[in-house]
């Protein structure tokens, strides 16, 4: 019993000692954190104020070397003969400019002296958090090969943990190939919306280059659909390890092929802007079937991560509580 008190398991490593020691410097962190966002915005304002100050205390300085020397200055208080007490009166403007700027300088180097042991303390604190991590470990390890109730319960702890990172990872590479998705869908948009003010342009007599303008971004925006429609291929494939609620189908089969009508003498130039808005709707209700979507992701991956959370610190309660 008493072997169990002092050292657990016989590894010569008291480990309730060294997560108690360990944990009383890391609650500091907090503290020292916001001692450090204050003391960062003072050494900006007293930087600020010590650079506005050096530059007073410049010009007094230029002040008084005009006076001492000669100048026109100089000559005309020594022909009113007031020559002295104008000196005085700009070496006093001097030395308090020197004062306040000392003072200042002296407030800057007392912040960055403070800051520089807080930054010292968090960087010790941090080595504190590696080595609790290592602890944990280590213990983690040795209660899981004892074979007791509590090596079973983190057992069963770390696969669901394992199941819970899996799930995360499935929902950040489906939100990325929608996002990836939006971004084409956007330079879609762009395109036809240039095509359609081309094309308003050529029916008010914009001529030839209209014409090739408004076709050319029409054959951007066949580009970029086709771009976009893999796209969703893979965000629907991605899709298919994460259970989300609702429809989840990405209808891409409303998409005008644009090249049945490119050239096609049949259509007259207002049909053609016809189509381009309604290939403007057809993207848009994408867009939005793609972001509703997103956001039920969205919502997931904060569950699952507040759902990690809970069980790394159960596991970590767990470990640390063991008895070995």
């Amino acid at each position: 019993m008493r072997a169990r008190k002092h050292r657990e398991g016989g590894t010569g490593v008291d480990y309730n000692q060294s997560f108690q020691k360990l944990l009383e410097k890391m609650a500091e962190e907090p503290g020292l954190k916001a001692k450090r966002t204050q003391l960062r915005q003072q050494q900006t304002r007293l930087k600020a104020q010590a650079k506005e100050l050096a530059e007073i205390l410049e010009k007094e300085q230029m002040d008084v070397q005009r006076m001492e020397r000669t100048s026109l200055t100089s000559i005309f208080y020594a022909m009113v003969g007031k020559k002295e007490e104008a000196l005085d009166r700009e070496k006093a403007e001097a030395y308090a400019a020197k004062l306040k700027y000392d003072t200042a300088a002296q407030q800057l180097q007392g912040v960055e002296e403070d800051l520089a042991r807080v930054e010292a303390r968090l960087q010790d604190i941090a080595s504190c958090e590696r080595e609790y991590e290592r602890l944990l470990r280590e213990k983690t390890e040795a209660v899981k090969a004892s074979g007791s109730q509590e090596a079973q319960r983190i057992l069963r702890l770390e696969q669901e943990i394992a199941q819970q990172q899996s799930q995360k990872r499935e929902i950040q590479e489906a939100l990325c190939a929608g996002s990836r998705a939006l971004d084409t869908a956007q330079q879609v948009l762009s395109s036809l919306d240039s095509a359609k003010n081309w094309g308003t342009y050529d029916l008010l007599g914009g001529g030839v280059f209209a014409d090739m303008a408004k076709h050319g971004h029409l054959d951007d925006a066949q580009d970029y659909v086709v771009q976009l429609q893999n796209q969703l291929r893979r965000f629907r494939t991605e899709l298919a390890d994460v259970q989300v609620d609702g429809n989840m189908q990405v209808n891409v089969e409303g998409f005008l092929r644009f090249a049945d009508y490119f050239f096609d003498g049949l259509f007259v130039d207002w049909t053609v802007l016809d189509k381009i808005k309604q290939s403007q709707a057809n993207v848009w209700d994408t867009m939005d079937q793609i972001q509703n979507v997103m956001s039920q992701l969205r919502c997931m991956d904060e569950a699952v991560e507040e759902r990690l959370s809970n069980l790394e610190k159960e596991k970590e309660d767990a470990v640390v509580s063991a008895q070995l």
